[in-house]
């Protein structure tokens, strides 16, 4: 048997590296061995939590810890120096969303793994989701026709999330790049780059910056059009009310010329809907449907999601494969992000 891969987490101040423990520990040939932060409380306590060693800073952990994967939730301006020591070391890199705070430090990374041959990919998971792949092979499989409009909604909040997560930098857009269009409206534009097959060449945006104590957008609203002509408006922001169920509002749309779907997604549920109307003869006799879907509850980020994406990472490496989700990929999505706020401090439409 093959020895397990070892990990390094790199940067603790984030919403995420605890819960993918739980990824981490159910995956065979997997094995957590250090982590790093420069604030000694939260490193102390993942080492008393999950018996690693840790570190105060990620070049000491490279240059002690002969690691074969880094797992990084670093401030994004951070990531891309950490990212290219890690490629020079031979050290595969996954890289949390958005992967940099510019599209600049994200070619910068790409360009470091494929040049010392080193796996490089960052978890967009909601293309693992039943539900959207579901939604993936109805798009191609023809029953909406020509696609010509999406919407995307991903409302979550509130800042203090952030403050109470140990992760104040997601609000300071030198260390972050931006508001919630950087952190959560990428996967909304890779998600629907992935469902159309086609990339974002304009974007039309306005942002709303309501918050007075913080140099970020509160709501972004952009008009996206893909190669093809199709739209997708885009609904971002972080001022969802603490009492709104899981702390999250999101909806996924598409209609096309034949039909069109729609999904809410319940995020921390396990039940969840797809409806589906389309005027194909595939359809016909019974037009709409609702398709159920009981997900399999399980611990850990993203459930199902983050299990199945950490696995087969650490499959991609040793079969020496290209993992599902590219640097190409995680690149689009910051062009488009970046497009946004040209647009909306411009005034005017920004062509990728």
């Amino acid at each position: 048997m093959a020895d397990p891969l070892r990990v390094g987490i790199l940067g603790l101040g984030h919403l995420h590296p605890r819960t993918y423990l739980p990824h981490f520990e159910a995956t065979p040939g997997l094995e957590v061995v250090a982590a790093c932060d420069a604030l000694a409380s939260l490193r102390e306590a993942f080492a008393r939590d999950f018996g690693v060693q840790v570190y105060p800073d990620w070049r000491e952990l490279l240059a002690v810890e002969n690691l074969d994967l880094a797992y990084v939730f670093l401030p994004h301006d951070e990531c891309p120096e950490a990212a290219v020591a890690c490629a020079e070391a031979g050290v595969h890199v996954v890289i949390e969303k958005p992967v940099a705070a510019t599209s600049e430090g994200c070619r910068a990374i790409v360009g470091a793994c494929e040049k010392h041959q080193v796996l490089f990919s960052t978890p967009y998971l909601w293309r693992y989701h039943p539900v959207c792949r579901e939604m993936k092979k109805l798009i191609d499989s023809g029953v909406l026709g020509q696609i010509v409009g999406c919407e995307g909604r991903c409302a979550a909040g509130g800042l203090h999330r952030y403050l109470d997560g140990h992760a104040a930098w997601m609000l300071d857009p030198k260390k972050s790049g931006g508001g919630p269009i950087f952190n959560l409206g990428v996967h909304w534009i890779d998600l629907f780059r992935w469902f159309l097959g086609e990339e974002i060449v304009e974007v039309v945006a306005k942002n709303a910056h309501v918050n007075r104590q913080y140099n970020i957008e509160d709501n972004s609203m952009a008009i996206c059009t893909f190669a093809g002509g199709s739209l997708l408006a885009l609904d971002i922001s972080y001022t969802v009310p603490d009492s709104y169920p899981h702390g999250r509002d999101l909806y996924l749309a598409l209609r096309g010329t034949k039909g069109c779907l729609e999904y809410s997604p319940a995020f921390e549920g396990t039940s969840e809907t797809l409806f589906v109307c389309s005027n194909d003869v595939a359809f016909g006799g019974a037009p709409h449907k609702t398709i159920p879907f009981e997900l399999e509850s399980m611990s850990g980020y993203c459930g199902w999601l983050g299990r199945t994406y950490v696995a087969e990472i650490a499959e991609d490496i040793r079969q020496n494969r290209k993992p599902r989700i590219s640097g190409q990929d995680a690149i689009r999505a910051l062009e488009v992000a970046e497009a946004v706020y040209r647009s909306a401090e411009s005034g005017r439409a920004v062509t990728l």
